[in-house]
């Protein structure tokens, strides 16, 4: 895949590495709206993986296939963070619901419970869990959002070299996993279950025997908590 001049041949490495384009938009695309087209994930992996040929510094010590698969998933995220598809007034309550979340649990001591949450937001049972349905297609990226800042995604960041952003990157990921380990029960499955097995959420729903929109209100419920946690 290198040219006789000894740089990246962007035409090999296209045909290469398109599969892993289009498995990696698909990967995304099952925790997405309909509205979502894959072709534009595959579009802006493709450009991220155009720009590593230009960026990669093969005596940096890192494999040209991870450091193009971060880039590649960077890419489609940001292009889903562009489009900002939730209304405002959506996202405003989203955050609302982030603060009380945060105001109960320093009350209570503890993770509040749905009715406590729904009560303090004056909303019914059913009102506060449409609110958690209407803001999850906003939050399924959140999570990965905040794991853009982990580990490896600083070492292949353009200030990898600079201690402070690495101890950042360590410290946020430190934080993450302690709110995850805070949650409720059945949110932790629900958040494993996701990110790491990588089940969909119909998936999850039947292996909790509930349905899939009440594994939706679980997982935005989890997102929220952990997002009021860490600030």
């Amino acid at each position: 895949m290198y040219t006789a001049a000894g740089t990246l041949d962007k035409q090999d490495i296209l045909e290469h590495y398109y599969p892993l384009v289009r498995k990696i938009a698909l990967a995304l695309k099952v925790k997405l709206p309909a509205s979502v087209d894959i072709e534009d994930l595959v579009q802006a992996g493709v450009e991220g993986l155009l720009m590593c040929v230009e960026r990669f510094n093969a005596q940096a010590g890192v494999n040209f296939s991870t450091y193009a698969h971060q880039r590649i998933r960077g890419a489609m995220i940001d292009e889903l963070r562009s489009r900002d598809w939730l209304p405002r007034s959506v996202r405003r309550s989203g955050r609302e619901l982030e603060s009380c979340m945060r105001r109960l649990e320093q009350q209570l001591g503890r993770a509040p419970e749905e009715r406590e949450l729904a009560q303090a937001m004056s909303l019914s049972l059913e009102e506060y869990r449409q609110l958690l349905a209407d803001t999850n297609s906003g939050l399924l990226m959140s999570f990965d959002e905040l794991h853009s800042d982990d580990s490896e995604s600083v070492q292949f960041s353009d200030n990898s070299q600079q201690p402070e952003t690495q101890v950042q990157g360590h410290d946020l990921k430190q934080r993450v996993q302690a709110a995850i380990a805070s949650l409720p029960e059945r949110e932790q499955v629900v958040m494993t279950l996701y990110y790491q097995e990588e089940l969909n959420l119909k998936e999850i729903g039947a292996v909790l025997d509930v349905t899939e929109s009440r594994i939706s209100q679980l997982h935005s419920q989890a997102i929220k908590r952990i997002r009021a946690r860490i600030g």
